[in-house]
């Protein structure tokens, strides 16, 4: 995984306040390749429906990214026409790589993209961005797996839509329902900090940026949309799979090996309301709960599984003790990395033993339900066996669960809190005004409206082609010089 330095962490969510006149709020990205036929009636449709609803300045910016057809010459017509519209171009293939160079360069505060063929209903475009221009989100996507949402398209690709976001599910532990719908946004000081960690320049671009937003704790606002299938789409469904299994198997690796330095993403303190001092309310207690479940789930099978074979050599007591010692010593283990989130060697080998003595509470839960099994009957079978251990381990878990909380891993607070490591890097800073307005907690000035009347500029931006062939995607974003979130320019409140 790429680990080289983002700006800096993160500032306080907060409304967008005023931006110069000639910036606009929203900028959206079209990427494109090969798509001479669909790039001018898409545009032409977005920006008539933006001048007619949206209420705030806007740009529209076509990504071309290596086509060989007569595209990139309707992007520099279409620019050369319309005020709102500009054009990239880019020598090499690839999405992401294309969102990720326009992203870094552009100056609206809020970025967004979508698909050429519009597939989706431009009417979730505005409650798309509200909640990023408004601070209450980091991110925006739009799906099409919301129960409310309206989608006409093939069995086929529905399946592999629906298995895609099952397999981000059981191996990434994603919570977002739809990762591949091309309708997403995001804020621009969220995105200067972010794209630096994604490392895919293809289709799982989005994925990896909407999977290392949401572990770093980024709120990520889910809208339904109307959505027609594209027939004629040019996505090779095969080769795009296997592309995003690989990539479902990089960032999974990475974050299991703890590469990825998603702390920098931090808010400020405070700015969570879980940062707040609450009494009476136990911290963590719903994750720690869910963890422990988990870890002691499989705990169960993998006792299970050892007394099975340890019972084929020897007596049910010996069996019994056996593989319990060898599941307590991983359980432990595993409870102390990801249940209570204990890191490091420090205190390790105490937190064995102490393990252990809980160890010989569930031995002595165990073994005496054996023992009174064995009185009831003389000669029990083993699935009688299976069952009277499965209710005693279920009574010794919760006896477990306890023991661990209150005596193995305490939380340990005397006076003031120490902060986790996420929290020690948050580091308070003050909020940043514009020039001249107020400064007011709740006074911030709307955005600036569209204007009546856009003044001409110059609209196309090209990459020249000699330039792009000998660099590559970093050394084109490096180029663009982006402004990042703690940039003082006199004439940005951003």
């Amino acid at each position: 995984m790429r680990t080289e330095p983002s700006p800096g962490n993160l500032p306080a969510r907060e409304h967008l306040p005023a931006a110069d006149a000639g910036t606009p709020v929203l900028d959206v990205v079209i990427p494109v390749y090969n798509e001479e036929k669909d790039l001018q009636p898409c545009v032409l449709r977005l920006h008539d429906h933006l001048r007619r609803t949206f209420p705030y300045t806007f740009r529209i910016t076509v990504a071309d990214n290596a086509s060989t057809d007569s595209t990139p010459l309707v992007a520099a017509g279409l620019a050369a026409r319309i005020p709102e519209v500009r054009s990239f171009r880019l020598e090499q293939k690839g999405r992401g790589r294309a969102l990720r160079t326009v992203w870094s360069a552009s100056d609206a505060p809020v970025l967004a993209y979508m698909d050429v063929d519009l597939s989706t209903d431009l009417n979730a475009l505005l409650p798309l961005v509200a909640p990023l221009i408004s601070g209450h989100s980091d991110l925006a996507i739009g799906s099409r797996l919301s129960r409310s949402s309206r989608v006409v398209r093939g069995a086929k690709r529905e399946f592999i839509s629906r298995a895609y976001n099952l397999i981000l599910r059981g191996s990434l532990q994603a919570r977002f329902s739809d990762a591949q719908c091309g309708f997403k946004a995001i804020r621009r000081d969220v995105a200067q900090v972010l794209l630096p960690l994604v490392e895919d320049t293809g289709w799982f671009f989005d994925t990896e940026m909407l999977v290392l937003a949401e572990r770093a704790g980024l709120r990520i606002h889910e809208v339904p949309v109307d959505w027609v299938d594209d027939p004629d789409s040019t996505v090779h469904i095969v080769k795009t799979a296997t592309d995003d299994l690989k990539g479902v198997w990089r960032v999974g690796s990475a974050l299991a090996t703890g590469s990825l330095s998603l702390d920098r993403l931090a808010r400020p303190f405070g700015d969570d309301p879980r940062d707040r001092e609450l009494t009476d309310v136990p911290k963590g207690l719903a994750r720690q709960l869910v963890g422990f479940c988990v870890v002691g789930g499989l705990s169960t099978l993998f006792y299970l599984l050892l007394y099975s074979v340890f019972r084929s050599f020897s007596g049910a007591q010996v069996a019994n003790a056996l593989a319990l010692l060898v599941s307590a010593v991983a359980n432990t283990a595993a409870n102390r990395r990801l249940t209570f989130g204990v890191r490091g060697r420090g205190g390790a080998v105490r937190h064995q033993a102490q393990g252990l003595v809980v160890f010989g509470i569930g031995l002595a839960l165990t073994s005496g339900s054996l023992a009174a099994l064995n009185a009831a009957t003389s000669d029990p079978g083993h699935s009688t066996e299976m069952a009277v251990l499965i209710a005693a381990n279920l009574a010794a878990t919760v006896l477990r669960f306890l023991l661990f909380r209150a005596w193995v891993f305490p939380d340990r607070q005397s006076g003031t809190p120490s902060p986790s490591p996420v929290v020690a890097s948050r580091r308070p800073s003050p909020p940043f005004h514009a020039p001249g307005v107020r400064q007011d907690a709740d006074a911030h000035p709307p955005l600036p409206q569209r204007p009546a009347a856009p003044s001409s500029h110059d609209n196309t931006d090209r990459f020249r082609a000699d330039e792009a062939a000998e660099r590559s995607w970093r050394d084109s974003t490096m180029q663009l010089q982006a402004v990042r979130p703690h940039d003082h320019d006199p004439r940005n409140a951003r």
